[in-house]
């Protein structure tokens, strides 16, 4: 098996990820889920964590790890209450409210 990996491809799979929310178009959910910062000094609790209105994630320093061969490092950063406890709550109501 092959476990080489490109970091231009995770950048590529993170950008391009769409849940269950984004695909039935849910109220709550960001357009994109994860969103890919490429400046050397982000994402940045202050200025990233609103992304997606406080509902996706800001990932960037994607590299590959020095230390662990076969690694991967980022840094993500997620507003913990919007899209932690308060919006993962009302996101899984629409989506209940969706399936049932």
């Amino acid at each position: 098996m092959d476990d080489e990996f490109e970091v231009d491809d995770i950048k590529q799979s993170f950008s391009e990820f769409k849940g269950l929310p984004q695909k039935l178009n849910l109220h709550s959910a960001p357009e994109f889920p994860v969103v890919i910062r490429e400046e050397d000094n982000r994402p940045q609790p202050r200025m990233d964590r609103m992304a997606g209105n406080g509902m996706a994630v800001s990932v960037g320093r994607i590299r590959k790890d020095d230390v662990f061969d076969k690694g991967l490092k980022y840094v993500l950063v997620g507003h913990n209450t919007i899209r932690g406890a308060a919006g993962a709550s009302i996101l899984n109501a629409e989506l209940i409210n969706e399936i049932m």
